[in-house]
C-alpha cells in the first residue's frame, strides 16, 4: 500500500473531516478503513482525497469527504441496526454505512452505478450491503421499516411516504431545500410524525423527481 496514499487519507481525515466537527471515532475509523480511492471513478482517482464533489455521470456526484463524515455522524448507525440508503452512487458511502451498521439496503436508479458499485463492494469484502435498482422518490417502496435512512442527494421537500420507511424512534438524514442554500436535517419518527432538527447548510444535486417545482415568469 502506497505511503503517499495513506498520508493523503490521514490528511483528509485530520485536515478536512475532523475540523468540520466530525468527532465520532467510529465514523472517522470507517472513513480511514474503507479505501476511498477504490471507489472513485478512474479519471478522478488522483482527486480521491480532495475536498471536492467528484462527477459520477448522469449529473450525480460522489460527495466530498467532509459532507460524508457529517452525514454518517448525524445518522449514527449502530452495529445492530438496519439502514436504508437512497442513492448508492460509487458505493463508498454504502461501504462506510456497512462498516457501522448491521445491514444496509441501498437503492440506486442508474443500472450501471449498481453494477459498478456491486463490484467495488465485493472487491472490498463488504458482505452486509444489498443493492437494489429503483427510483425512490416516486416508484420504489420499502417492504419493511428501517432503523436509519440516509439520503445522499437533495430533495426540495421530503416525500411524505418516506416517514413510513423508518420504524418508530428511527431517524432519517437528508438534504432538503432550494439550491444553493439547502440544509441537512435529521428527522426522528415519533407518534406525532417526524420531528426535524436542522444540522448545517450545504448544496448538492437533487435526486430525480425531487427538484423544486418549475416557476414561470413573464
Amino acid at each position: 500500500m502506497s505511503a503517499n496514499l495513506e498520508l493523503a487519507r490521514r490528511n483528509m481525515i485530520e485536515q478536512q473531516v475532523r475540523p468540520w466537527d466530525v468527532l465520532d471515532e467510529r465514523v472517522l475509523e470507517a472513513l480511514a478503513a474503507v479505501r476511498r480511492e477504490d471507489f472513485v471513478p478512474p479519471a478522478y482517482r488522483n482527486l480521491a482525497f480532495a475536498d471536492l464533489d467528484l462527477p459520477l455521470g448522469h449529473g450525480e456526484v460522489m460527495l466530498r469527504p467532509v459532507l460524508e463524515g457529517r452525514l454518517l455522524q448525524a445518522a449514527a448507525p449502530q452495529p445492530e441496526e438496519r439502514v436504508l440508503e437512497i442513492g448508492t452512487g460509487s458505493g463508498f458511502f454504502t461501504a462506510c454505512l456497512a462498516r457501522l451498521a448491521g445491514e444496509v439496503t441501498s437503492v440506486e436508479q442508474h443500472a450501471e452505478f449498481v453494477e459498478a458499485a456491486r463490484a467495488r463492494l465485493h472487491a472490498a469484502n463488504v458482505r452486509n450491503a444489498r443493492l437494489e435498482l429503483g427510483e425512490a422518490v416516486r416508484t420504489w417502496r420499502a417492504t419493511q421499516p428501517f432503523d436509519v435512512m440516509v439520503v445522499t442527494g437533495a430533495v426540495h421537500a421530503l416525500p411524505p411516504h418516506w416517514g413510513d420507511w423508518i420504524r418508530p424512534g428511527g431517524r432519517l438524514v437528508a438534504i432538503v431545500g432550494e439550491s444553493p442554500a439547502q440544509r441537512a436535517v435529521r428527522c426522528t419518527r415519533t407518534a406525532a410524525g417526524l420531528a426535524t432538527e436542522e444540522l448545517f447548510e450545504t448544496d448538492v444535486p437533487y435526486l430525480r423527481h425531487a427538484e423544486p417545482p418549475a416557476r414561470f415568469t413573464l
